[in-house]
């Protein structure tokens, strides 16, 4: 009787509770939303103590580019904003804003703080998508090239010339990419994000694009060379195996082994590579955006330290939510690419 009952098919078996393929996708939701809430609260609570902690009086500096302001005026906004309350009491205040919606006015731009990163995210989206493109494929494709000729003139060249890349500062490949393709070239714009005096209404697709090359180019350049040097990595462990090996005893052609063995196995390491740098392209985006005059949240970001604390309290919670994104992203991509490693898997 128990051998007859151990033979019998799994389907025949009645299914444990809750073990549903919706209920499984409920659950990871469930964890995930956890883990977004927890990070979105720390984040919160140590960047409001850096900045009451921080030296810079906001108001003072208010005043300083603003003066005749009276002492009446200065008393108003210190019962305004709360100044003169303990900082446990000011978090208190803005986390319950915040839970009802509303992060704050802007002191620069004299506008609520979500309408602002709702506008000048949509600059900073379309630049850091087309870096995060760039990066990814001509990356991927770079280190493919490279580990296919592992050793060989091609990979010493390529490679050595990604190192120096990661060497080179951000700020400073922008001014050159000014300098060659806007100054003596007059290839492309100097910066902004569309051309100045021609109305939103007015701008075509090819002047924002035409506007948006060497930013882009400016914030792919650093994590290009890492994911190309990663990639290559990975790819020479792929193909210095044993199952690779018996391939090519067997009469492989290279191209064969890469789509066939090399690709499946690094793509997961790449997947880790890619979506981990978005907070890369989010702390690169602050110096292109600056050197380029572009019109995103980086550039909000470096104009609202000092003096514009809620808009930059707010850019620091969505550039949280940003970041957390993308590696959630790349935690679900696993499960899709390799069931195996997938959360809550288990070996049957």
């Amino acid at each position: 009787m128990g051998i007859n009952a151990a033979l019998k098919p799994r389907s025949a078996h009645k299914p444990a509770p809750f073990s549903g393929g919706w209920c499984r996708v409920l659950k990871q939701s469930a964890v995930y939303a956890l883990r977004g809430v927890t990070l979105l609260f720390a984040a919160s609570m140590v960047s409001f103590m850096l900045v009451s902690a921080s030296p810079i009086d906001p108001l003072q500096q208010y005043v300083l580019a603003n003066p005749g302001v009276s002492e009446e005026n200065i008393a108003r906004m210190e019962a305004y904003w709360g100044l003169n309350e303990p900082p446990l009491a000011r978090y208190g205040t803005w986390i319950s804003a915040i839970l009802h919606g509303d992060l704050g006015m802007s002191k620069t731009f004299r506008r609520p703080v979500a309408e602002i990163i709702g506008v000048r995210f949509g600059a900073s989206l379309a630049l850091m998508a087309a870096a995060w493109t760039l990066t990814g494929i001509f990356g991927f494709g770079m280190g493919c090239l490279m580990g296919m000729f592992h050793g060989r003139l091609l990979d010493r060249v390529v490679k050595r010339v990604c190192l120096v890349m990661c060497a080179v500062p951000t700020f400073w490949i922008g001014l050159v990419f000014l300098m060659v393709f806007s100054a003596w070239l007059g290839w492309f714009p100097f910066g902004m994000a569309v051309p100045a005096g021609v109305p939103a209404d007015e701008v075509t697709l090819l002047q924002r694009l035409h506007h948006l090359v060497l930013p882009a180019l400016t914030l792919s350049f650093l994590s290009f060379a890492n994911v190309a040097l990663h990639t290559r990595e990975k790819l020479v462990d792929v193909l210095e195996s044993d199952y690779v090996l018996f391939a090519k005893a067997r009469g492989e052609k290279p191209a064969s082994i890469l789509r066939r063995h090399g690709l499946r196995n690094i793509l997961i390491p790449v997947v880790t590579m890619q979506f981990g740098s978005f907070s890369e392209l989010f702390g690169g985006s602050v110096i292109a955006e600056n050197i380029f005059s572009y019109p995103g949240l980086g550039a909000a970001a470096t104009s609202s330290a000092a003096t514009d604390i809620p808009l930059f309290l707010g850019i620091t919670l969505f550039s949280t939510l940003f970041v957390f994104a993308g590696n959630m992203t790349a935690n679900i991509l696993y499960g899709i690419i390799n069931p195996k490693i997938r959360e809550g898997y288990h070996y049957q």
